[in-house]
């Protein structure tokens, strides 16, 4: 019997494992790096060992250093959660050589499905090698690993060289093996997949299907289980598959088989060897505890032999900590308050408690919040309602983003789900919601609440308005005789009240209330995140123009071959890349002229607003742009 257990991983997985220790009675341990010295899954533990470093190469992905820890803090099972070494054959073998529990697959299984190019083979499936016109677009994979990173899309020939190199450097960023191979990029096919769990008792279980579409830079965004709107006949065709790749290779423990359905045929994708990020739609659908089994098979138990009753349905969605005004790149910063409602059929899965800070080195997600109801439709519809009425106060997030995607007709309509729903509808979803330009209003009453009357009380006489400036948004507003406020801009406000902490507004004859936090510069009001913007920006802030600076803190990992002072360089030309929170960012030329200054070189550390380098734009004279006689 397994009696203590240490998660070799981080944040919302190891806090997700900890909580089903504590049920079943087993003591916990974690590890931790120096970023993560006072994360909520170390509060939680019994105990925790440090992994001394920051970046996951120095700490979480050094699996020597975690067997150390798992011995010294008298664990006798390790658990991989996902990511980092989950899939890694060799820690899981260093785990049983030194005598403790791997709950995993057996390491010669993940040897045969962890990589994606061996998995396909097994599976009757080749990755491309010549890649010609004909066989485009194709998507450039990493062989290890998952999550969107070691991944690009190409569609011209000329791309696939620099595509190849890039998702290479990624994944051995990411992953510590820069594999990568080619295979036919299906542009608008249907993410499904089959939850697996195999004891070595020759037991399989399958837990029907997770519908997993919804995607942006090949990173999963919403799930649900079961897949909607597939057929009978269907379902058992994959089943059949599934069933059969498992037995193919023993399989033991958890997994999951992905596929892409497509005009009725199914491509085989990947075997994950690990438990997914949405295990837990499957969970609140089966009413099982997948890792409760998992424990249970590392035990030698075998599985239950009962049917397993399919109830309900149930929808996940990831939220990240991203900004969509600076093309959804990763936040980081403290979360002042991070609270969700609560009810039958929520539940929400996080590494992270208020106060706490989103570090720089590792995924952006903040949680996993998860509706199950009778049916999709209530189930989307809770989804919505809990994610708009969280209290995030912190970095900017995506929850706009999702809360405008469950609410979307063509995520509705189960006919049209498919991979390409953002490449459609991005743009018209990462639109500002309506109703923030009275936030901005409560934002500046609210501030001029707590002012306590310094720009002075009523006087009979004419004074000029008050402005403050909220993004896009311009409040005018001047004192009124009771001590109150008059609103001139935007037109069509009355204020009711108005307090340090909340503002109520009566809009177009509906009264409202709007609750205000203030955090420095950035301001919280109710659901909608708003930055205060000086009415004279400070001169000593303006950067000449073509000043390129990093949009996050980070690690610059490459520099365009050659690039130097001097060189010419064209519009939306890649200059760098940088890594944060487990992403690869390019930094373009914004326009076309000549560089003449580099900042950046390859491991250099460098903070939000940073400068990187300095493009100088060409100069057209009017002469120039006329046309020759």
């Amino acid at each position: 019997m397994i009696t203590s257990v240490l998660v070799a991983n981080r944040g919302e997985i190891a806090c997700r494992v900890f909580r089903t220790c504590r049920d079943l009675g087993i003591s916990t341990v974690a590890v931790y790096s120096d970023a993560d010295a006072d994360a909520l899954h170390v509060r939680e533990a019994d105990a925790a060992v440090r992994l001394p470093g920051a970046v996951p190469a120095e700490t979480y992905l050094r699996g020597d250093l975690v067997v150390k820890a798992a011995l010294a803090a008298g664990a006798d099972a390790v658990h991989p959660g996902y990511g980092f070494l989950s899939e890694n054959a060799d820690f899981a073998r260093a785990v049983t050589d030194a005598g403790l529990v791997w709950i995993g697959p057996p390491p010669e299984v993940i040897e045969a499905m962890a990589s994606k190019t061996r998995a396909k083979q097994l599976m009757g499936v080749e990755p491309l090698t010549d890649v010609t016109e004909g066989d485009l677009p194709v998507l450039v994979k990493a062989a290890a690993g998952g999550g969107g990173r070691g991944m690009r899309v190409v569609r011209e020939l000329t791309e696939l060289e620099g595509a190849l190199k890039a998702a290479s450097a990624e994944a051995a960023s990411a992953f510590g093996d820069g594999e990568v191979f080619v295979e036919p990029y299906v542009e608008n096919g249907r993410h499904v997949e089959v939850q697996v769990l195999a004891d070595a008792h020759g037991g399989v279980l399958l837990l029907g299907t997770r519908d997993c579409s919804l995607q942006r830079r090949h990173q999963k965004v919403i799930e649900e289980s079961p897949a909607p709107g597939l057929h009978t006949d269907g379902t058992d065709e994959l089943h059949a598959r599934v069933r059969e790749a498992v037995s193919r290779v023993g399989y033991v423990g958890a997994g999951t088989v992905e596929f892409l359905y497509e005009d009725g045929r199914w491509h085989f994708l990947e075997m994950n060897t690990r438990l997914q990020v949405e295990h837990p739609v499957t969970e609140a659908v089966y009413g099982v505890d997948l890792v409760a089994l998992q424990i249970a098979v590392a035990e030698g138990a075998p599985l239950p032999a009962g049917p397993v009753v399919e109830t309900g349905h149930a929808v996940e969605a990831r939220l990240y900590a991203e900004d969509p005004a600076t093309g959804w790149t990763p936040q980081t910063g403290v979360l002042h308050r991070f609270e969700f409602p609560s009810g039958p059929g929520v539940r929400v899965d996080t590494g992270y408690a208020s106060g706490d800070t989103v570090p720089v080195h590792y995924d952006a997600m903040l949680a996993k919040v998860v509706a199950h109801a009778p049916t999709r439709a209530e189930a989307v519809r809770k989804l919505a309602h809990v994610l708009e009425r969280a209290v995030i106060h912190g970095p900017a997030t995506n929850r706009d983003l999702l809360v405008a995607s469950l609410r979307h007709p063509e995520f509705r309509d189960v006919d049209r789900l498919d991979t390409g729903f953002y490449g459609r509808n991005l743009e018209a979803l990462a639109r500002p919601r309506g109703g923030e330009a009275y936030a901005a209003v409560a934002a500046a009453l609210a501030e001029a609440a707590g002012a306590g009357g310094r720009f002075g009380g009523w006087r009979n006489l004419p004074s000029q308005d008050q402005v403050k400036a909220y993004g896009e948004h311009e409040v005018r507003y001047r004192p009124s005789r009771g001590g109150g406020y008059e609103v001139t801009a935007p037109e069509g406000v009355r204020v009711v009240s108005a307090e340090p902490r909340r503002v109520r507004l009566e809009i177009a004859g509906v009264v409202r209330d709007f609750d205000v936090a203030r955090y420095g510069e950035a301001v919280h009001v109710g659901p909608y995140r708003l930055t205060s913007r000086p009415r004279f920006p400070d001169p000593a802030d303006q950067r000449e123009p073509g000043s390129l600076l990093a949009p996050m803190p980070g690690t610059v990992v490459r520099v365009a071959d050659g690039l130097a002072v001097g060189d010419r360089v064209t519009e939306g030309q890649p200059l760098l890349w940088l890594e944060a929170m487990k992403m690869e960012h390019r930094v373009i030329a914004p326009a076309s002229g000549t560089l003449t200054a580099l900042h950046a070189a390859p491991g250099r550390q460098v903070e939000v607003g940073a400068l990187l380098a300095v493009v100088q734009a060409d100069v057209t004279t009017e002469a120039q742009e006329e046309d020759p006689v």
